[in-house]
């Protein structure tokens, strides 16, 4: 079959009902082909909410797209230690020329065959870059690129228009692992998400520490001030799930959201307690909350998350509380829900009349 014998309808319904890895694929095949599937895709590709160069495996990264929280490959990889097989095949990307192959994914209905990226350890970096570049152009720079990178697999990609996310393992002792954040952190960009698995130093991460402007963290420890201290974040959104926690921290945080001294560019507060008998309904009544009447239904605070990993919902969880509070530098408010042993916290882009108005 040869596409371009047909009519433009024909042509773009055939390609509407291709997978996206095969678009990829077909995009090499002429500068005129790439043309084709870009201006009949427009629509398609606009509804892509990111470009994932999970970086995390080391023997086989991946490349997805993600629409919501469903994710469709583009490109599969493998290390390879020897001569390639007859079955690859050679394409040139932004310069590169790089051996790719098609395999099938069985989970996949129609077992739909998705091309495979062999690569030596050594050109890995290059490689991803170059796969980058090629995609940047023909998606376009409209689109979030995310590398997802661990402290085991860490390089920082030499391209133009990423975000960096660090799904940090804790791989060595306590103290090799706050040196090893550190230096990660201090050596990229600003993050867009840095998540960490249980620990227990005894130390802090230093206050000046880029890890406070990431954009989103997910952190797993003690309490919510060591290692990492909740409160010197300065981004969007905090997931923090600790063994205990002390009143006091919890009140001095909210209260210094509420006299507007700090938190300024937060949007949600998730944290929740493994094990604790801390009454965290006094929470409320230390920092002065207010209520809306019991027989009205409040509005629900959710927000698309800043980051979120593939099959992971989008979304934060909602808020559905009866009590608030009021930034007084500008009269903002923050739902602000305790249920068992969490405690959610959801910043309006709203004061407190226009916040009102919204109940029901």
């Amino acid at each position: 079959m040869k596409l371009s014998n047909y009519p433009y309808l024909v042509q773009k319904e055939i390609l509407d009902n291709m997978e996206i890895s095969n678009l990829f694929l077909m995009s090499f095949v002429s500068k005129n082909m790439k043309k084709l599937v870009k201006s009949s895709q427009v629509t398609r590709f606009k509804s892509i909410d990111r470009i994932v160069f999970d970086m995390q495996n080391t023997v086989h990264p991946t490349i997805y797209i993600q629409f919501g929280s469903s994710v469709h490959f583009i490109i599969l990889s493998s290390l390879i230690s020897e001569d390639l097989e007859t079955d690859y095949f050679q394409l040139n990307v932004s310069g590169k020329i790089i051996a790719f192959k098609c395999v099938p994914l069985y989970y996949v209905p129609c077992r739909t065959r998705f091309p495979m990226v062999a690569f030596n350890q050594c050109d890995k970096q290059s490689i991803f870059e170059s796969i980058h570049n090629y995609l940047l152009d023909f998606f376009g720079d409209s689109i979030e690129y995310g590398w997802i990178i661990t402290d085991c697999q860490f390089f920082v990609p030499q391209v133009q228009h990423f975000s960096l996310a660090l799904n940090f393992l804790n791989t060595g002792t306590d103290e090799e692992n706050m040196e090893k954040l550190e230096n990660i952190v201090s050596s990229s960009p600003i993050m867009k998400n840095i998540k960490t698995s249980y620990w227990r130093p005894t130390g802090t991460i230093k206050p000046e520490s880029k890890l406070y402007r990431a954009e989103s963290i997910s952190i797993h420890q003690n309490n919510p001030t060591i290692p990492v201290n909740l409160g010197r974040f300065q981004g969007n959104q905090a997931f923090f799930r600790c063994h205990t926690c002390e009143i006091s921290d919890l009140n001095e945080f909210l209260n210094r959201w509420k006299s507007g001294e700090a938190f300024q560019n937060l949007e949600h507060l998730d944290i929740t307690m493994n094990h604790t008998d801390v009454p965290l309904n006094g929470v409320l009544n230390a920092i002065g909350v207010k209520y809306i009447d019991a027989t009205k239904t409040p509005p629900t605070h959710t927000l698309p998350k800043v980051y979120f990993e593939s099959g992971h919902k989008p979304n934060t969880d909602p808020i559905i509380s009866h009590t608030y509070v009021v930034r007084k530098t500008d009269n903002r408010v923050a739902s602000i829900s305790i249920q068992g042993k969490a405690l959610n916290f959801g910043v309006w882009n709203k004061t407190e009349e226009e916040f009102l108005a919204m109940v029901k």
